[in-house]
């Protein structure tokens, strides 16, 4: 016997998206569905991910279709486990098509990865299925995710073990072309010469194993590093929109 509106009704759906067409799609056809949909707000100004955490968890859904990539809140990946734990199903759609990121999800307490690219009937059948307490990943594919994610994090783990060879000066000067700054504006702003920041960035490839720049900058992203040499970061507002210039 299929179950009527009053009965879907009871499974609130919160939709955590900051795309707007598409949480907005997502919510019409849930709602003709016959679910409670509330949209998460997601403000313009103000807030935090912290702020959001709280927000999602005061309306107690039985269902939550999150993004990953929620604009100034950061990575919505922060949001599986802490719902997870309030007993909350966490269904992830997203737009990366990153298998190792969506095994991260699974490890944090996501029942499900959907591709934002597939057929909105995937994620209405698998809000469904959850709906009535089914399963909606198959061993092989939890098995496939979980293994993706762990190699990923043995290669991060070597990228981390490179990057701590570097010198104090050497992680600075990383931070700096991280945040987008050129050679030449290295240079002037530690008082030094081009030549003598070229060739810190040049022992810096060399520890990394990597060929450029752009390709330190990437492999530090990816390993998820910040500089934790002595002094701070350096912060030259006019400069930080620019980009790293890979023949510098």
């Amino acid at each position: 016997m299929s179950e009527g509106p009053l009965a879907k009704s009871r499974s609130r759906v919160l939709i955590i998206e900051d795309h707007t067409l598409f949480a907005e799609s997502l919510e019409v056809a849930l709602s003709l569905e016959g679910y409670d949909v509330r949209r998460l707000p997601l403000p313009d100004e103000g807030g935090s991910l912290a702020t959001l955490r709280s927000t999602a968890l005061r309306t107690n859904p039985r269902i939550v279709l999150l993004d990953l990539d929620l604009g100034r809140f950061g990575d919505g990946a922060a949001l599986i486990a802490p719902l997870s734990r309030a007993g909350a199903n966490v269904v992830v759609v997203t737009s990366s098509v990153d298998r190792a990121r969506w095994g991260g999800c699974v490890r944090s307490g996501a029942r499900k990865v959907l591709s934002k690219s597939g057929p909105l009937q995937d994620t209405l059948a698998t809000v469904r299925r959850l709906h009535q307490g089914l399963p909606v990943m198959s061993a092989e594919e939890l098995e496939g995710l979980l293994s993706a994610w762990g190699a990923d994090a043995v290669e991060n783990q070597d990228k981390r073990r490179r990057l701590e060879t570097l010198t104090p000066r050497e992680r600075q000067v990383l931070a700096q072309l991280m945040d987008g700054h050129t050679v030449r504006e290295i240079a002037t702003t530690s008082v030094v010469s081009e030549a003598t920041v070229r060739t810190q960035v040049k022992s810096i490839l060399a520890k990394l194993e990597v060929s450029s720049q752009l390709a330190a900058v990437g492999l530090a992203h990816k390993a998820g590093w910040q500089s934790h040499g002595p002094g701070p970061r350096m912060d030259m507002p006019h400069m930080r929109h620019a980009r790293t210039d890979p023949r510098s």
